[in-house]
């Protein structure tokens, strides 16, 4: 599967699941292990509402004794006294329909959840992965009966006419023209809107949406609020107002759907190499490059495992970054558990970047060509990235500060961004500003020669130092927004009788209030 090519044509499968399974022992809809009734008695899930517990779901045989949600449990007891309740945990269900959203997107990237319990898949440009809209359709019918659940599928061009031929309908596979004749004959309840809504329109002998269709939308508006002519454009097709997915969707996407579940990682990096070769060529045909690569793995009883590999620049070596995923592999904290095996391997590429080619080396010292003789630490960083983690390798990142201690910060080594540029000291003059800084910077005892001159003597951790040359002052103002009670800071380059080279600031003036305070910020080599 690849996203790097958009259809004109959008479509959307809507996932629903209408009723609870009770022939299974692992209760989906309550997302833990229970008994389900062996003897198949009506099975109901039940929360407090309005002072009473009613009914909020209801499997097939309870539906059949004319059990719906919104009842209350004591009358529902009271028509069917074999009745089994269970509680209902919303915060289970929502797990739950969180795991089924990551099994569920091994059929596209683009999926969402459509409360309540059901899912929504855009699956333009998918479907002849699995055969054709009808093998798709087959397919997830089948991975849903797999674990245990019933559904009802629809497909249809826009998400609002899915849902509701799903949830209202009898589901299937609609072309525009079907589609829209299909709603048209759907009840007013499909457009879910406020009951009080859905009885006056059919007091008003508009019981069906072809009803509404048929009449002009502007007195509609005037009695059902403005936003009603765009919920009916919406379900009838007219307009299409697309899903948000669950993750967005990365530039480059590529699949490999297996016959055979594999569970060796030889295998698993064996298909990764595969898949590589396919997105390198993907970003070549572009101009880019991938400084993130993810490579997810469906394992045939649902569970989806994701791992990450970051590169420090824009790269598409696909022999590089199956090096950095044999690294990651084989650091991972929880090693890959397959299980029954794998079904299904996705590469995506959540971060690239404009790639050119670059010209190697035509001469010596050639200003902007690679020089072969300079060594390329990328690899090397992104090998120790891959193997130690992201947090333990870092870089500094130059920031918009004219304080020393803001100037730089720590970011990881493949962090995307280089922030503003590093200031460029002309190469015969000596560092402005030393590698080694102390953080807080430490108090000093100095004497100066003149109250604005540089120190001549200080005292430093018991030492005192006699100061043979000095160079300053830099100054250097407080940021104001951050914090009124900045003080101005001149910093000086000292030298003492030994030799050793100190960075010294002198922090507020003579004549303040609370006078000045010296203090040492680095040592120079």
């Amino acid at each position: 599967m690849s996203n790097g090519r958009s259809s004109p044509r959008r479509r959307y499968l809507a996932v629903w699941f209408p009723v609870l399974p009770t022939e299974r022992a692992t209760h989906p809809r309550l997302g833990r292990a229970c008994a389900a009734p062996a003897d198949g008695r009506p099975l109901v899930l039940v929360d407090k509402d309005r002072g009473a517990l009613r009914i909020t779901a209801a499997d097939v045989t309870a539906q059949r004794a004319g059990l719906e949600p919104g009842l209350a449990l004591a009358d529902a007891q009271a028509r069917v006294p074999t009745l089994e309740a269970w509680p209902h945990q919303p915060g289970e269900d929502d797990a739950f329909l969180t795991r089924l959203l990551e099994d569920f997107g091994r059929f596209t990237p683009m999926i969402a959840r459509d409360a309540p319990h059901g899912l929504m898949l855009d699956v333009t440009g998918c479907a002849h992965l699995f055969g054709g809209e009808a093998g798709l359709m087959k397919q997830v019918a089948a991975r849903a009966d797999a674990l245990g659940l019933t559904t009802r599928l629809a497909l249809a061009p826009t998400p609002q006419a899915a849902r509701a031929l799903a949830r209202f309908g009898n589901g299937s596979r609609f072309g525009r023209a079907e589609a829209r004749a299909a709603v048209r004959a759907l009840s007013v309840e499909a457009l879910e809107l406020d009951p009080r809504d859905a009885t006056a329109l059919k007091r008003a002998g508009l019981k069906r949406i072809g009803d509404l269709d048929d009449r002009p939308r502007a007195p509609l508006a005037a009695r059902f609020r403005a936003d009603f002519p765009q919920r009916l454009a919406r379900i009838l097709g007219e307009a299409d107002i697309r899903i948000t997915p669950h993750r967005p969707p990365p530039p480059c996407v590529h699949d490999r759907r297996l016959v055979e579940p594999i569970t060796e990682t030889a295998d698993i990096e064996r298909v990764l190499g595969d898949l590589l070769v396919e997105t390198t060529a993907w970003l070549e045909r572009h101009g880019q490059g991938g400084r993130a690569f993810q490579a997810g793995v469906w394992r045939v009883d649902g569970q989806v495992r994701r791992v990450t590999v970051r590169t420090g620049r824009p790269t598409r070596d696909a022999a590089a970054v199956l090096r950095l995923f044999r690294e990651k592999l084989a650091a991972l904290p929880a090693p890959l558990d397959p299980g029954f095996g794998f079904d299904q391997l996705r590469l995506a590429v959540p971060l690239i970047a404009p790639l050119t080619e670059r010209q190697a080396r035509l001469q010596a010292g050639g200003a902007g060509l690679l020089d072969p003789e300079t060594p390329d630490l990328a690899p090397l960083i992104d090998r120790l990235t891959a193997r130690l983690g992201e947090a333990a390798v870092l870089r500094f990142r130059s920031q918009g500060s004219h304080l020393p201690e803001r100037a730089a910060v720590l970011v990881g080594a493949e962090e995307a961004g280089e922030g503003v540029a590093w200031p460029q000291p002309a190469p015969d003059d000596p560092p402005s500003r030393p590698l080694q800084l102390f953080v807080p910077p430490q108090p000093v005892e100095a004497v100066a020669e003149a109250p604005d001159g540089h120190p001549f003597r200080f005292r430093w951790r018991r030492v005192v130092h006699d100061v043979a040359r000095a160079e300053g002052p830099e100054r250097i103002a407080g940021e104001w927004w951050r914090s009124r009670t900045q003080r101005t800071r001149d910093y000086y380059r000292v030298e003492d009788r030994e030799g050793r080279r100190f960075w010294l600031f002198r922090q507020g003036q003579y004549g303040d209030a609370e006078g000045p305070r010296w203090f040492i910020h680095g040592l120079f080599p």
